[in-house]
């Protein structure tokens, strides 16, 4: 049985796969702020538990929008691109919005945005997808953006 190592020291796919959480972050966090935004201006009695399955269910929305835009200005077909935004990076996308309204619920209670969260939540966002996204680049080439 022939054992073989994954190289995780590859800078340019470190690199690659950066950009492509950045852009999946920028996704994520459109709709997952709109939304949790929203709901603190308008003062709208919901518990935080819905507002915040709300706010990641948008935010996987504006994601797919967002990398499903980006694919068809690479000349991919609406077809090709919304599959690829789907079947590419949904699991990278749920590890990222459970992981973001996970630090806001433990910080602020949840549902909440203030100055000093917002940038928690999108370090964490970043973080947590960043390795599998590597991974999944350097095993399988497969590339979101």
């Amino acid at each position: 049985m022939e054992t073989t190592t994954f190289d995780w020291s590859c800078k340019n796919t470190w690199k690659q796969s950066a950009k492509n959480t950045a852009w999946c972050l920028l996704g994520c966090s459109i709709g997952d702020f709109g939304t949790i935004l929203f709901f603190q201006l308008t003062e709208i009695p919901l518990p935080v538990l819905a507002i915040m399955i709300l706010a990641i269910i948008n935010g996987l929305i504006t994601s797919i929008i967002l990398e499903t835009i980006i694919l068809l200005r690479q000349n991919l077909s609406l077809d090709k691109a919304f599959k690829t935004a789907i079947g590419m990076s949904f699991i990278s996308m749920i590890s990222m919005e459970i992981t973001m309204n996970l630090t806001d619920y433990i910080f602020t209670g949840g549902a909440i945005l203030t100055w000093w969260i917002i940038p928690i939540m999108l370090a964490v966002g970043f973080i947590t997808p960043w390795p599998y996204n590597y991974w999944r680049l350097k095993k399988f080439g497969i590339n979101c953006h």
